[in-house]
Formats: structure tokens, sequence, C-alpha cells
């Protein structure tokens, strides 16, 4: 039997050892993890990250040939092949602070595979590493190999959260990379042969380290750079009266362009899109390419505008001032169908409130309390450290924050609204109801594009939605502080 054992028990090792699981039911899939609460997590009835149809597939294969384990050594030892998808956190510190990618826990994980192994192995990057990473970690596993074969291959994932399950059941593509030699190519066959089980041939791609190390880094940078497009093209929109759904519509429909990831927002989020492309402009500017460099730039910099501009319209629409008005924040994790809230802009955005002085009322239905108040007290890029690594939640919670468990209670007696995560709850909430238990003017700060504009109108409220055309209370407010 083909022993797989993937170190790193998170978003993306979880779905995707299950999947492959569930998919070759002759491969053991062990995920090992040194934390020891994720691992009971997934070993329990509630898993650790809530991912639309990951429970049924856990289900089917835990204890048949999905195991979760913290004996991180023994199952590495006993593998065939090793998946390692362990944190990138961006450095705060040194050589490439605030860009670089911080390879200390991939190092790690490299060294202790050279330690403990007994047999040849495949390494397979399954994080989002930097290119020639893996030119790095093939170095650590040769100088300590004690005669034992490593192939190292890059194998990126792809999942967008909340289609994870979907996305590995039937993906666009998978991406192999490996050396040209041929160990390199006997080694891309083997795991070509593991997703042959489900994935058609001619979606599998086969390329050189590098490549597949880059193409990750480039996908995630040119789907931020579309959602940065049409968020730059909703500020225009409302300076001019257009509509942004309708110039978005109008633009998809050209073939040379498609209709995805062009719905404008409060900004993008999620573990990958700003520290990928962070990434990637260290590697231009570490390759003398600047001009490269600053092109990817923008795109963070407008990501960061269109928040900062979603706050300014909050705290301008309400007679300049919040302090001391209550505030509901609908939705936290970065999209709908997920429970992440790494890079959400609903931090930055209540953060911005918080600095007006505005009481916030939370509700997000997948979202913790603990997580929501460790992620308003977090510094930039700590997140993405492994979480025994983390700061622990503020002993005492911000008087003026609170996390509530319904809607409608985060709502009653609020001044505004603000829709930060595209849930489809927030569709069909009684907005007559919810008009009435507010102070008036009722204020909605539509984030998401979530609600009908007009039928709130006609209730009463004062509606600000991304990229429409003004209600007539705002045309005159500042769009910028």
């Amino acid at each position: 039997m083909v022993k797989i054992c993937c170190i790193g028990a998170g978003y993306v090792g979880g779905p995707t050892m299950a999947v492959i699981a569930l998919k070759c039911p002759e491969i053991e899939v062990v995920v090992v993890d040194i934390a020891a609460p994720r691992i009971n997590a997934w070993n329990s009835k509630h898993l650790p990250i809530y991912e639309p149809g990951l429970d049924d597939v856990v289900n089917e294969c835990r204890g048949r040939n999905l195991f979760f384990s913290t004996d991180v050594e023994k199952h590495v030892a006993e593998a065939d092949i090793v998946f390692v998808s362990v944190n990138t956190p961006t450095k705060t510190q040194g050589l490439g602070a605030g860009k670089a990618a911080d390879l200390t826990y991939w190092e790690s994980a490299a060294r202790m595979i050279a330690d403990v192994s007994k047999s040849d192995k495949i390494v397979v990057e399954k994080s989002t590493v930097p290119v020639k990473t893996a030119e790095a970690i093939e170095r650590i596993l040769t100088h300590n190999r004690k005669g034992i074969n490593f192939d190292i291959l890059s194998n990126p994932e792809f999942l967008a959260e909340g289609t994870a399950i979907a996305d590995l059941f039937n993906p666009d593509r998978v991406l192999i990379g490996g050396r040209e030699t041929p160990g390199g190519q006997k080694a891309i066959k083997t795991l070509k042969d593991v997703y042959a089980h489900w994935v058609p041939d001619e979606r599998i791609l086969c390329t050189n380290l590098w490549s597949a190390e880059l193409s990750k880094l480039a996908a995630n940078a040119f789907l931020a750079q579309r959602i940065s497009s049409v968020n730059a093209m909703s500020a225009l929109c409302e300076a001019t009266g257009a509509d942004v759904s309708q110039v978005s519509h109008a633009i998809g429909t050209d073939s040379r362009i498609g209709p995805k990831f062009l719905n404008a927002s409060v900004g993008f989020g999620g573990s990958c899109f700003q520290k990928d492309i962070l990434n990637l402009v260290y590697i231009c500017e570490c390759n003398g390419l600047p001009e490269v460099a600053n092109y990817w730039k923008q795109v963070i910099k407008v990501n960061d505008y269109q928040k900062n501009r979603f706050v300014n319209r909050v705290v301008s629409s309400m007679f300049n001032t919040v302090s001391g008005k209550k505030i509901a924040i609908l939705g936290f994790a970065f999209k709908k169908d997920t429970g992440d809230t790494r890079e959400t802009p609903a931090i930055d955005v209540c953060k911005g409130l918080l600095g007006d002085k505005a009481n916030l009322s939370i509700y997000d239905s997948q979202v913790t309390e603990e997580q929501i108040l460790k992620d308003l007290t977090m510094k930039k890029f700590d997140w993405d450290h492994p979480a025994h690594l983390q700061p622990s939640s503020p002993a005492t919670s911000n008087k003026q924050v609170s996390v509530v468990s319904d809607a409608y209670e985060a709502i009653k007696d609020a001044h505004g609204i603000c829709i930060l995560t595209e849930w489809d709850e927030f569709k069909k909430l009684d907005y007559q109801k919810v008009y009435e238990n507010m102070q008036k003017p009722a204020f909605v700060f539509d984030g998401r594009n979530v609600v009908d504009a007009n039928k709130l109108r006609e209730i009463g409220f004062i509606v600000y939605s991304i990229g429409k055309p003004l209600d007539s209370w705002l045309k005159d407010m500042p769009a910028v502080a």
C-alpha cells in the first residue's frame, strides 16, 4: 500500500488529503500536525474548519484510510510521499520584512524529514512558496540525506475557500512541477498517478519546478488584480452615477475578459492574495525589476484604498462622526461559506470605525467571538503563524466591541449597518423589522452589494452600495476624509 503523509492540518492539508483518501481507497493517508487541539478537532464531530461538503468526505474515510495524528516523525518516516503544507508567513523583520516569505517552518519540516527518513521519499511542496524554494529544500535534504534519495515536487493548490471540496473533486487543473531528470520525471508520474484516480489526464499539467512555483503566485496576483480593477472602477462609478454591476456585466460578456472576479466589494481578503503579491513584489525587486514590482504593489494599494474609502463613507455619511454610535457589522469572514478571517476586509473596516470611537456589534454565523476579538488585536502578519505561536485572545474584551449570535440582535438600536460578508442570510432579513428596531436616520452600508437598495430606500433607509449611484443623502458627502 502506498502511504501518504501530509505535514500541516490546515485549510489546504486537511481537505486535500481527505479527498485523496476518498478517491484513492487503496492509499493510506495520514495528516500530521504538532498542534494537538487541531488534530483532536479533526478526529471529532466538529472539524476545525468550515467548508461545505468536508464533513461528509471526512466521515466516510476517517478510520478507514484517512487518519489524523500528532505523531509527526513516525508517519513521515513510514510515508512514500510527504506533502508539506506548513505556514509561510510574511517576514516581519530582517531582510525582506513586509514582503518576503518566512520559510522557517518549511526549513524545519525539511530538516525533520531528512532526520527521520529511512527510505526514499517524494517530498511535495503544497504550501504557497517563493520561486526557487524547492532548490533550497533540495539542498537541505541532499546535505542531510544519509544515503536516502529525495525527489522534490511542486504541487501548488488552487482551492477557493467555500468551494474547496467541489474544486478538489473537479479541478480546472492539477499542476505538478519537478526536475527534468529521470528521477524527477519518475516522481512526477508517481504523483500524477494519484490524481489520475479522478482527474482527467488533460487537466494534469506537468512543468519544471520553477514554473509550477511561479504559476501559483501569478494566478493569485491575476485574480487579485481583477478585484482591484473592478473596485477602482467602483469609485469612478459612484463619482459619475454609473452602476458598477452594469459595467461589470458589460465587460464580462467579452469572451476575452469573462465574468468571474468582477464583483465590486469592500476589498479582497483571504490567506493568499496579499501575501502572494507581496512575495511576487519581493522576487521582482530581488531580480532587478522595480517597474514590475511597482505594478503589482498597486493592486494592494487599491485594495487598501477601497477599505479606507468604505470607512470614510460610513463616517462622513453619519454627520462626520460615529463616536458613541452603535454600528452593526454583518459578516466577519472574508467571504461566504467559510469561517476563515485571514486578511478579511472586516478587520480594517472595524479598526477604522473603532478609531472613530464607534461601538460595534458583530455577527457572523461561522466565526467565533474568540477569533473576532483576536483578529481585532493581532498585529499584521501574526495570523499566518501556527495557532500555538499566535498571540492569545485579549484577557479583557474591548468595551467598544460586542460579538452576538443573531443578526437581529446585532442590529437592534443600531445607527447603521455595515454588510461585510455576502452571506445569503443577509439578503433574506426582514428589513422592515430591521428598520423599526434601528435609530433614525437608519443607514445601510452594503460592502458586498447583496441588498436591493431601492427597496430599502422605500422602507426609509439611507443606503450606500459599493459602486452604485449614490443615495441623494450621500451625493454631497466626500468619498474620502
